[in-house]
């Protein structure tokens, strides 16, 4: 290596070791959702046919609704 490289590249580690990091900066914000009025919540653990199963989860799928509001839903429509 000549002589010169080698002043080049210690140039150049000296100015990476007396150089601060430039980190970006972010900025975090918490993504804002609808939120109903939450209610206190009970675990309720029950056996139920598979394609009953099934037939949720694809009804889940179809209309963008997870299992415990299916199965909330149905228990109040039922109930009223």
């Amino acid at each position: 290596m000549a002589a010169v490289d080698k002043d080049k590249l210690v140039g150049m580690a000296n100015k990476l070791k007396l150089d601060k990091p430039k980190t970006p900066i972010q900025e975090v914000s918490p993504i804002r959702t609808k939120e109903a009025a939450k209610e206190e919540t009970a675990q309720l653990n029950v056996w139920i046919p598979k394609e009953l199963v099934k037939k949720m989860k694809i009804y889940g799928l179809e209309n963008d609704l997870s299992l415990k509001e299916i199965t909330t839903k149905a228990l109040n429509d039922y109930l009223k």
